[in-house]
């Protein structure tokens, strides 16, 4: 399973040590690789807003389990890595920016399509807690459900009904969305990063929450 392979890069591999990155900061290092076919350091760490040190454990943590490799031109993916972004991408396939709306509340907006996980999804709390986790204002979770959004805490809410543009947007960036797809939306008033990484980590915690709850 992709996700206890994500967990695995997690792990401290000695007691003393603190890790000072979170699963998100593992697919963002993954995505960035897979983009650009292979990144630096410094990349990284202005990517994902790491300082150096934690980096160099990151990617330390990240060949232990023989999912990157280092070259002279920079950090790669193995074939081990590249099945585990694929997989990863089934249920977080697009994502995108948002301008600032009823849903979308940070100066910077960020939203990810979350792929037939709407069953694992109760109030959004923990969306928004892992949003805020990482450093960011908040998150929103939308649930796709007989063509039109809704808010988890309340079924027959349509949030976007009096804004017909984003709903717009939405379905057009994330086409075809389904029965069961959710949009998390990550927001931030200092990065659009942070918002991101907000959206990713909120999508991945669902994911891992499921996962855990069903195989751990």
């Amino acid at each position: 399973m992709y996700v206890k392979a994500l967990i695995k890069v997690t792990d401290r591999y000695a007691p003393s040590r603190t890790i000072s990155f979170d699963v998100v900061h593992i697919f963002k290092t993954l995505q960035l690789i897979e983009r650009k076919g292979h990144v630096s350091r410094d990349i990284l760490s202005i990517e994902l807003g790491l300082g150096q040190g934690i980096i160099k454990t990151l990617i330390k943590h990240l060949k232990m389990q023989k999912m990157i490799y280092t070259t002279n031109s920079g950090t790669k993916m193995t074939e081990k890595g590249k099945s585990i972004f694929s997989q990863l991408l089934t249920s977080m396939p697009v994502e995108m920016i948002i301008p600032r709306c009823s849903v979308a509340l940070g100066k910077f907006n960020y939203a990810v399509l979350l792929k037939q996980f709407n069953f694992a999804i109760k109030s959004g709390i923990e969306q928004r807690d892992a949003a805020i986790k990482i450093g960011a204002k908040g998150a929103t979770t939308l649930l796709y459900k007989d063509a039109k959004f809704i808010m988890p805490s309340n079924m027959t809410y349509d949030p976007l009904r009096k804004e017909p543009q984003i709903r717009t947007l939405l379905i057009e960036r994330f086409y075809p969305l389904e029965e069961g797809d959710a949009v998390i939306i990550g927001s931030d008033d200092i990065s659009r990063k942070t918002a991101e990484l907000a959206a990713k980590s909120a999508a991945i915690i669902t994911i891992m929450g499921h996962e855990k709850h069903n195989h751990f």
